[in-house]
């Protein structure tokens, strides 16, 4: 069944108001989701993947005033949540799930958006566009806002140093980096992967080629609230990296030995919370109050709650520039920006992700707008 948003206003219908649970996938951020909505007094379910469930089930299993899961629905895979058996479960509980990347990186594409007849926290046909081969897609919108993107390139056209972003070919949901500075570069380095089993040649196709961007990298992690219509900013980190960060560490000519046998990977290992100077917030927000109204206008209802604008600062002249090269449409997999000072700011404390939805989601419901902020 394909779901519309009438259809889930007729699930919630059917709920027991006082009796919601938050519910998840079992990684990225489910933690702090979980802990974020016990502190708003909301019960907690996570549908976890058999053989990586002991972190929920055993460790952060809620039990004598500690822990912050109260449920688990064990899986062989996680797309078997669309299983009809496991969706009545959640409805049971009266389940409202929050998106995360999961929902895209263990389904095939569209099944979250089409299947998943629970109600979801969020705009849930955001997710596919994260794809940079879907239309409209991320890239879209950002030159729709008028936020600037990096410049990109076919292979034939490559005159500076830029960064080519095609999916790996045992992790698809992972990108395999390289860079390349010109077009016989390009072919070499691309011949060099397909060759060691690294990229598959037909996704080569697919690939993004981007400038590479000479800057500080940050990711600005956002809150769009529907319910107040006003737009906050959570926090500020930035990603490590694995092995990219083991070779930053050692010295240049070391890396220079280490890059004759290991090509550099970027794959997502955590993030560390940072800072940005007060002068750049006005831009930052400018960019999000831009981004929020082109999405309001293209992708209806627009953005529900979290979503981060991650790029890099540069230098100028005249001045610092933000350079967004890659939007998350829903929570960011980032439980550090609770140690930045910009929801301090507003609520007198900083606040995590999973809280600052549950809030949004609590007020909706005792305003009886919880179908504003649902999909």
């Amino acid at each position: 069944m394909i779901m519309d948003r009438s259809g889930i206003w007729d699930i919630i219908d059917n709920y027991d108001m006082d009796n919601i649970h938050i519910g998840t996938l079992g990684g990225h951020s489910a933690l702090d989701i979980c802990s974020g909505a016990k502190k708003l007094g909301f019960k907690t379910v996570v549908v976890c993947r058999k053989g990586r469930e002991k972190t929920y089930e055993n460790y952060y299993r809620s039990r004598e005033g500690r822990g912050c899961v109260d449920d688990i629905l064990p899986l062989n895979r996680f797309s078997d949540v669309l299983r009809e058996e496991n969706i009545k479960k959640l409805r049971e509980l009266n389940t409202i799930f929050i998106e995360s990347r999961y929902l895209w990186v263990y389904f095939e594409h569209n099944r979250a958006e089409e299947e998943l007849s629970i109600p979801v926290f969020g705009n849930r046909s955001l997710l596919k566009t994260e794809e940079r081969d879907v239309h409209p897609n991320q890239y879209d919108f950002l030159d729709h806002a008028g936020i600037r993107t990096p410049k990109r390139f076919h292979p034939g056209s490559i005159d500076r140093l830029c960064i080519v972003k095609a999916p790996e070919a045992f992790r698809g949901y992972e990108r395999g980096f390289f860079f390349a500075d010109s077009h016989d570069n390009y072919m070499e380095r691309a011949r060099g992967l397909v060759d060691n089993g690294r990229i598959k040649k037909g996704e080569l196709d697919k690939a993004v080629i981007e400038e590479y961007v000479l800057g500080a990298q940050v990711n600005f992690n956002f809150f769009y609230s529907p319910i107040s219509e006003e737009l906050e900013i959570m926090g500020t980190d930035m990603r490590r990296q694995t092995n990219l960060d083991g070779i930053l560490r050692l010295p240049a000519g070391e890396q220079m030995n280490v890059l004759k046998h290991e090509s550099v990977k970027y794959v997502e290992t955590g993030h560390v919370a940072c800072t940005v100077k007060e002068s750049l917030l006005e831009k930052t927000f400018d960019a999000g109050e831009r981004f929020v109204s082109t999405m309001k206008r293209e992708m209806f209802p627009g953005i529900i709650g979290p979503f981060a604008l991650q790029g890099a600062v540069t230098p100028g002249p005249p001045e610092e520039e933000l350079v967004v090269f890659d939007v998350s449409m829903r929570i960011p997999g980032s439980p550090g920006i609770a140690f930045t000072p910009y929801t301090g700011y507003l609520y007198g404390r900083s606040l995590g992700y999973g809280e600052r939805i549950s809030m949004e989601i609590k007020n909706a419901l005792e305003k009886g707008r919880i179908k504003e902020v649902i999909t």
